[in-house]
C-alpha cells in the first residue's frame, strides 16, 4: 500500500514544486478597441439555384474518350 502511494504520491508532489504560475492575463489593445460587425443585409436562400432537368444518359465509351488526354500522351 505505501508503495503504490509513494509511486503515484512522488510525482505529483514533484510536478507541483516544478510546475511555473501563469503569466498575468492583461487585455490587449486589440481586444479594449470594439469591433464593427458587419451590416446585416436580406440574401435569399435560393438566389443562386439553377434549374436542372434530367437528360438522357449517353454512351460511356464517347464519354470517356471526350474527357481522355490525347493519344498517346501519358496519363
Amino acid at each position: 500500500m505505501k508503495t503504490s502511494l509513494l509511486v503515484v504520491g512522488l510525482p505529483l508532489v514533484i510536478g507541483g514544486c516544478a510546475s511555473t504560475l501563469p503569466p498575468d492575463v492583461t487585455a490587449s489593445s486589440a481586444a479594449v478597441e470594439q469591433p464593427s460587425p458587419r451590416p446585416v443585409a436580406y440574401r435569399s436562400p435560393i438566389s443562386g439555384y439553377v434549374d436542372r432537368q434530367p437528360v438522357d444518359p449517353r454512351p460511356w465509351r464517347q464519354q470517356n474518350q471526350s474527357q481522355s488526354p490525347a493519344e498517346g500522351d501519358p496519363s
